[in-house]
């Protein structure tokens, strides 16, 4: 016990000599004049959790073991088939509903929490069924956004006929993404991506005639219900918009509410094609890439084309994100598209458990709505971020809800007498 106390104790002052630029220092602006100002309270505060946490993690470790030893954890029972859909078919209900019922900003924020359910739904694919690292995922997010705000400006083409050409360009451009990487893997496979995804975020920048540069391209068309646009006044010379075709009075609540909506359905979508896919030869295939690429070599499967197919369909899926986001933002640039936005993708991924969507589901509302919601801690965010990155991974490595992989029980020999 006193070496793990001596232990706790120098960790803890190792986090606070760490936390104290950020946590102990505060920068005060009184007119022209900047002042620092130190706040021992949330260091002390730090270095008191990390202490105790230090403190427990050895102790807690011994008392899983012997009760792993001693009690038969049992295994999660599954609801049946019909209990299952009529619990799915609630849910969707609910969600449909609430929008009709919550406040404006908190639609907003589920939208927002509704496009990073996507983009984790399709990097699962890669990282959680095929296994193959991707750092590089916003770059496929920044086609899908980027091509949509391109093909309505010059071609005068509506968002639903842009989605389709969207998923097509993202999918063509994981396709050539992965091409030079098919000999590689694990960390390599990392690199190569990080460097791709940065390619495309400053080709964004510099291509200035094309792509608008740092000042990016606004005033980008919202999507419609069968050409109603849901404004004050139609874009169109002679259109009708939503509230004058039905008669009702004019309210912005109304776009947010339909954008919800339209994400939600996206978001089903996405789900009902993985849930055949991976059920099909082809999701089949990405699992037995995962395990072993020799044992799936051996097997007759062919890994560049599974590759190819986990990278086209992530980045399809990305591409469907993206240009909802340019529909819902209204203005996009660059700085969208940082690599901030592939590690928090990412994130979602393995804090829900890699392969596990419904644990995907989880850690995007988590990761996108309680910031919103709790802002007093706003400047605290990405501490608190990779505090609970560093604490999952010491706890609970899998994630909150890990996937469940089929098991097959052999029957106990019969005793012989």
């Amino acid at each position: 016990m006193p070496r793990h106390f001596f232990e706790a104790m120098l960790v803890a002052l190792l986090a606070g000599l760490l936390t104290v630029p950020i946590l102990g220092i505060q920068i005060q602006v009184e007119g022209i004049n900047v002042s620092l100002e130190g706040d021992p309270l949330p260091v002390l505060l730090a270095m008191a959790a990390v202490f105790m946490a230090r403190l427990l993690q050895i102790p807690l470790k011994a008392v899983s073991g012997v009760i792993r030893m001693t009690r038969r954890v049992p295994r999660p029972t599954h609801l049946p088939t019909a209990y299952r859909l009529i619990l799915i078919v609630l849910v969707i209900v609910a969600a449909a509903i609430w929008p009709f019922t919550a406040s404006r900003g908190a639609v907003d924020i589920a939208t927002l929490a509704l496009i990073y359910v996507m983009l984790g739904l399709g990097l699962n694919v890669v990282v959680g069924f095929a296994g193959l690292l991707d750092l590089g995922y916003v770059a496929f997010y920044a086609v899908g956004a980027y091509g949509y705000a391109l093909l309505s400006m010059h071609f005068g083409l509506s968002f639903w006929e842009c989605l389709p050409l969207c998923v097509m360009m993202a999918a063509i451009t994981g396709c050539l993404l992965g091409f030079p990487v098919l000999r590689l893997r694990g960390d390599y496979l990392a690199i190569v991506t990080l460097g791709f995804g940065e390619i495309i975020r400053l080709l964004l920048n510099n291509l200035d005639e094309l792509t608008g540069g740092p000042d990016g391209i606004g005033n980008i068309p919202k999507p419609s219900l069968f050409g109603l646009e849901f404004a004050r006044r139609s874009s169109i010379e002679g259109g009708t918009t939503f509230h004058e075709f039905f008669g009702l009075e004019y309210s912005g609540a109304d776009t947010v509410v339909f954008l919800y909506l339209v994400a939600l359905v996206m978001t089903l979508l996405i789900l009902y094609v993985i849930n055949r896919l991976i059920r099909m030869p082809v999701g089949r295939a990405w699992e037995a890439l995962r395990e072993d690429e020799i044992a799936c070599r051996s097997l007759g499967l062919n890994p560049t084309t599974i590759k190819l197919s986990a990278f086209g369909f992530g980045a399809s899926t990305a591409g469907f994100a993206g240009a909802f986001f340019a529909a819902r933002q209204g203005f996009i640039n660059p700085e969208s598209f940082t690599f901030i936005e592939s590690a928090i993708v990412l994130a979602i991924v393995v804090l829900g458990g890699m392969g596990s969507q419904i644990g995907v589901i989880l850690a995007a509302i988590a990761l996108t709505a309680l910031p919103e919601i709790a802002r007093q801690f706003a400047e605290y965010r990405m501490l608190i971020f990779g505090l609970v990155l560093v604490l999952m991974m010491i706890w609970r490595p899998q994630g909150l809800l890990p996937a469940t992989r089929p098991r097959l029980e052999l029957p106990a020999p019969a005793e012989t007498l």
